[in-house]
């Protein structure tokens, strides 16, 4: 199955470097930025060396109001500490969702942001990986965020499957893990979506029938069984092979053996 390609692009646009602006003049779009962490900018603020501050980044909009895109908690250490002026390199132009964009850009390398605060903001900016995601889930009534009956704590894994795979994978593992499983926590565990979206990943084309899939999945156990024996069967072997990678195919061979159950010669899945 062929991966789609996601890419955050930017706008040529003008960039001015050096600029020295007043604190109090910049404003934060929640939309567009990571969550603030007030003790971790208290923290920078006790033991500041202004002369090793550097620059944030900032877009002058169209009506000349100024948003920080990179550098939120430097602006607020600023405010603790009554610093007046701040350097800043200005980008001019640029929309709320390129913003995003430019945010997401400029923390790539650098000081990451949570996945989750990544993927909010992505969907400001209007990042297809973000957005096809968001879809999936909205059509399946899910969230990321904190695990629970209706919420994905598994971030990352869900983007990665995603990225790896397309939306209709994501799509077709979020129904069959529920059609085996039902609406519980442990039935959105990122083990057990990552090996059912291999499954699909490498046998999509030859199964036809996801509720008969469901079905023969729930037979071997309940979600929390399912994920003992993942985590069993991927340490069995030493410590070489307990990582998440071993993880996803050790879920993996287990949804193949699943479906293979019952099945005649000729019609099975060879892994």
């Amino acid at each position: 199955m062929a991966r789609k390609g996601y890419n955050y692009e930017l706008p040529d646009h003008e960039v001015q470097y050096g600029v020295e602006l007043r604190v109090d003049d910049l404003r934060v779009d929640v939309a567009a930025q990571r969550t603030l962490n007030e003790k971790r900018a208290q923290t920078i603020a006790s033991s500041l060396v202004r002369e090793a501050m550097g620059s944030i980044v900032v877009s002058e909009r169209a009506d000349g109001s100024k948003y920080i895109v990179d550098g939120m908690h430097r602006h607020r250490v600023c405010q603790i500490l009554g610093i007046e002026k701040i350097m800043a390199e200005v980008h001019c132009g640029l929309s709320q969702q390129e913003e995003a964009i430019l945010f997401l850009i400029k923390n790539r390398e650098s000081s990451k942001p949570s996945t989750l605060d990544e993927y909010k903001v992505g969907l400001t900016a209007g990042v297809p990986l973000m957005v096809d995601t968001q879809k999936i889930l909205e059509q399946h009534g899910l969230a990321l965020g904190s695990s629970s009956t209706n919420s994905i704590g598994a971030v990352s894994g869900v983007l990665r499957i995603t990225q790896r795979y397309g939306p209709e994978v994501l799509s077709r593992t979020l129904e069959v893990v529920e059609g085996a499983w039902g609406r519980e926590k442990t039935t959105w565990d990122g083990v057990l979506l990552a090996g059912v979206s291999e499954f699909f990943g490498r046998h999509g084309n030859d199964v036809d029938d996801d509720e008969l899939l469901a079905k023969k999945i729930a037979k071997f156990g309940h979600a929390a069984g399912w994920i003992g024996k993942v985590h069993a069967q991927a340490t069995g072997g030493g410590m070489h092979n307990s990582g998440t990678g071993s993880r996803t195919m050790t879920c993996y061979r287990l949804v193949v053996d699943a479906w293979n159950k019952g099945r005649r010669a000729g019609t099975r899945i060879e892994v």
